[in-house]
C-alpha cells in the first residue's frame, strides 16, 4: 500500500472503529432487587433519567437480583452503565 492510499483509508478506519465502539456501549437490563435483603433503600436518578437503586450491602451475603457490579467497599451496584459505577464506593472490584 502506498502512503497516499494509507492517508485516504486511515480516517475511514478511525470513523468505523469509533462507530463500532459507540454501538457496543455497556447498558444493563434492569432487574428489581429484593429490598428485604439490602441494607439501604435509597435510589438515585442516572444520566438517562432512570431511577436506580443506590449501592447496598446484601444482608444474606448472596448477590442481589439486578446487581451489575460489586464495589471495592463490598456494596453491590445496580448501575445501568459502566460510567461512574461505584465512584463513591472505592471503584469497581468485579463486574457481573
Amino acid at each position: 500500500m502506498t502512503e497516499v492510499s494509507l492517508r485516504r483509508i486511515t480516517p475511514l478506519l478511525l470513523t468505523a472503529l469509533l462507530a463500532l465502539n459507540c454501538s457496543t456501549a455497556h447498558a444493563y437490563a434492569y432487574s428489581t432487587p429484593n429490598e428485604s435483603d439490602l441494607d439501604n433503600h435509597q435510589s438515585y436518578r442516572n444520566h438517562d433519567g432512570q431511577i436506580v437503586h443506590s449501592p447496598a450491602h446484601s444482608r444474606s451475603g448472596a448477590i442481589p437480583d439486578g446487581a451489575t457490579a460489586q464495589c471495592r467497599d463490598g456494596t453491590w451496584s445496580f448501575s445501568r452503565h459502566r460510567s461512574g459505577t461505584c465512584s463513591r464506593h472505592g471503584g469497581v472490584a468485579t463486574w457481573r
